[in-house]
């Protein structure tokens, strides 16, 4: 399971990404065309054109990391999106289940438990 701070997004590309492309190729992308911090910490997401395989890109400590997953059998399953969306924001939850195969599609989730507000007490 995937352990991230809730500080740090993470940006899954919708559409598929030539897979020859590297750090610099895919930071291009994240700065170009999402106009996007890459320096944040932030997580970028990118599926090859039969999503069997996945690069991560992420900025760490003074270096570029580039995180590699290809899938033996199956692909990675996209959440769904409008037609005109380039990327879109998932959280660590929904990365694991991507990298394992899983359709988070399938997945029903139950609601978030959220504290009641305090309603006011009425002096007795």
């Amino acid at each position: 399971m995937l352990t991230l701070p809730p500080s740090v997004r993470i940006y899954l590309a919708i559409g598929q990404v030539d897979m020859r492309r590297g750090h610099d190729g895919l930071a291009a992308i994240v700065h170009g065309q999402w106009k996007l911090d890459l320096y944040a910490g932030h997580l970028f997401v990118f599926l090859g054109r039969k999503a069997d395989r996945c690069k991560i890109l992420f900025w760490d400590r003074g270096g570029f990391v580039l995180y590699y997953k290809r899938l033996e059998r199956g692909r990675f399953r996209l959440p769904r999106v409008s037609a005109d969306t380039t990327s879109v924001a998932i959280d660590a939850t929904e990365l694991a289940m991507l990298l394992d195969g899983i359709d988070v599609v399938a997945v029903k989730r139950p609601r978030k438990w959220q504290p009641a507000a305090l309603a006011p007490t009425s002096p007795a």
